[in-house]
């Protein structure tokens, strides 16, 4: 899977802008300090964005609980991109699903 697809879904769905360049390292540690910063300033948007990604409450709440030493928004970091990445997979295996229908049989 190509970082940039990553990004690229990142950017959209949160309406920020990391540059596509980014490894998957700097992808995750500035998205680690975008979410601290909805954290602190607008956390009803940060709930917005983590409906709208489809990231999973109960796994998300569970890893809080369980590592309340560790800076949330990694961990929230860490989910919306496991969640993005999905989505890509997702993706990528239905459009080849698609594409490997028979011509006759496709409407």
């Amino acid at each position: 899977m190509k970082n940039t697809e990553l990004i690229q879904l990142l950017n959209n769905e949160l309406a920020i802008e990391l540059p596509e360049k980014n490894t998957y390292k700097e992808t995750h540690a500035q998205l680690s300090d975008y979410i601290n910063n909805l954290i602190k300033s607008d956390f009803d948007r940060l709930l917005t964005y983590l409906y709208r990604i489809d990231v999973n409450e109960q796994k998300l709440k569970k890893l809080l609980q369980q590592f309340p030493q560790e800076d949330a928004g990694n961990i929230i970091a860490s989910l919306i991109i496991e969640r993005q990445e999905q989505k890509i997979k997702t993706r990528q295996l239905f459009s080849r699903q698609v594409n490997d229908i028979d011509e006759e049989e496709k409407w």
